[in-house]
């Protein structure tokens, strides 16, 4: 069974039992990916490593030229 027909089954039962409607699948997913990314930063800091991605700067190396002088 797909998350989209387990939907329409729980909005359908929610509808007959006058219970609130669940929410749409996927709809929190970026606010979930959103948390776990700041959960993570906020450990590398309490550990004491930076907050910042490490590809972020690993692609910024490869990417961008360096300025000249």
């Amino acid at each position: 069974m797909t998350a989209n027909e387990q939907y329409m089954i729980d909005t359908w039962r929610a509808s007959q039992q006058g219970a609130p409607m669940p929410p749409p699948p996927g709809r929190d997913d970026v606010a979930v990916l959103r948390s776990l990314r700041t959960y993570e930063q906020a450990r590398a800091v309490m550990d004491g490593r930076s907050g910042r991605h490490p590809w972020r700067a690993a692609l910024r190396r490869i990417f961008v030229r360096p300025q000249a002088s």
